[in-house]
């Protein structure tokens, strides 16, 4: 997510025209929450957040997809969600750069 308060990653599955994740099978549905934990323990090390939220809403697009969302207790929302609170702030392309970066190093080798 393109917002340079919070660092932020949409986990999308890869599996077209779904909206709840009681629509993935038991194996996909296995391959989501092992994604999802990976991500999130990638996440909390290289941002050492002190809570990380988790959450599948789908109001906005309907496509399944999980956020992860890096929480500062110093941070302008605390402790309330981050939803509707603040408009985002665009990060500069070189950070997405950076933050791309650091991710994928630590992802893409087990993936």
């Amino acid at each position: 997510m393109n917002d340079a308060q919070f660092p932020w990653v949409i986990l999308v599955p890869r599996v077209s025209n779904i909206s709840e994740l009681y629509h993935l099978d038991q194996v996909q549905r296995q391959l989501l929450e092992t994604e999802s934990i990976y991500l999130s323990k990638v996440l909390m090390n290289v941002y050492s957040g002190d809570k990380l939220n988790v959450a599948a809403l789908g109001n906005v697009v309907s496509q399944l997809h999980i956020h992860h969302v890096v929480r500062f207790e110093r941070d302008a929302v605390w402790p309330a969600p981050v939803w509707g609170k603040l408009a985002a702030i665009p990060l500069s392309e070189e950070d997405v750069i950076e933050h791309k970066g650091k991710l994928l190093e630590l992802i893409n080798p087990k993936w």
